[in-house]
């Protein structure tokens, strides 16, 4: 079946394109391929030990089995997998100048883009309460697109938030050691056991997406506020100055409180806010760096 895709959203990804291209370009600045951690050793074969082999290489099974030493070999993984884990729930659905959804969706591609120049096998899981939509993991230019595509022309069904089942869904996705970057808010409970075994397995990289103005209440009098998930609405007095003092505590030592929890989970986080270029972030946290006495 031949699915055709709006003329609109085909320059939507063109543009996405374009306006990264440059950070792309970046990442690709240093003199070694590093641009995503993750690589490794996989197992190869068992053959008999020689003299000079590393004993601890022994397989000590094998050998009882065949009455000799046996070492285990490994080589080099030729291709990494990039998974992208996309939070597009009711809460990232709000945020100035932009969406934190929006600016997840741009964050994605610039990786998505990375890992196909580097011919990477990149995939992207997007969720709410549930997850919404997989692209399988392959390689090449042509995918990301494809892949950006989706990420541009998503629609969520749910507005919940529920990062623990996204995580478990990204082991059955990558049953090998792989990379997982996690863009969300993380305003969901227990997640953190999952995304600790997850980061036992995988390289994980948690990218909060926040809009920090929030910090501050915006506006004045009587505001009615509606939760984007819950459908709640709550009328609050912004003119009271205990009250405005109240939300920024909150907002404050949840923001905190949510940044130890990755730690404890031992992810690598990084922080952006959708006020702010997100470029800078992403260049100190993936471009390569370059080895010490050569020149630039």
């Amino acid at each position: 079946m031949t699915v055709r895709v709006a003329p609109e959203l085909l320059k939507q990804v063109k543009g996405i394109a374009i306006r990264t291209r440059g950070v792309v370009d970046t990442l690709f600045a240093g003199e070694t391929r590093s641009v995503f951690r993750g690589q490794g050793m996989e197992f190869a074969e068992v053959r008999a030990y020689e003299h000079g082999d590393d004993y601890r290489a022994i397989d000590w099974n094998v050998s009882a089995r065949l009455g000799s030493p046996f070492v285990k070999t490994f080589s080099e993984e030729r291709e990494l997998t990039l998974l992208l884990v996309v939070d597009q729930s009711g809460s990232t659905r709000v945020g100035a100048p932009v969406e934190r959804a929006a600016r997840a969706v741009e964050v994605a591609a610039v990786l998505a883009l990375a890992g196909a120049r580097e011919q990477d096998r990149v995939g992207a899981l997007l969720f709410t309460d549930r997850v919404e939509h997989v692209v399988r993991p392959a390689k090449g230019r042509r995918h990301a697109l494809r892949l950006i595509r989706d990420l541009l022309a998503f629609t969520p069904d749910g507005t919940g938030t529920d990062v623990a089942s996204a995580i478990h869904f990204a082991f059955r996705v990558l049953p090998h050691r792989g990379v997982v970057i996690l863009l969300s808010d993380f305003l969901a409970p227990d997640w953190d056991k999952p995304l600790t075994q997850l980061a036992a397995r995988h390289d994980v990289t948690a990218v909060t997406v926040d809009d920090i103005g929030e910090q501050v209440p915006r506006g004045s009098g009587w505001v009615n506020f509606e939760d984007p998930e819950s459908g709640l609405v709550s009328l609050v007095d912004l003119g009271d100055p205990g009250v405005r003092r109240r939300w920024t505590t909150i907002a404050r030592a949840r923001t905190e409180e949510r940044n130890q929890r990755l730690r404890s989970a031992g992810v690598r986080h990084l922080a952006i806010d959708v006020g702010e270029d997100y470029a800078p972030v992403l260049r100190k946290a993936f471009a390569p760096k370059r080895r010490p006495g050569r020149r630039r």
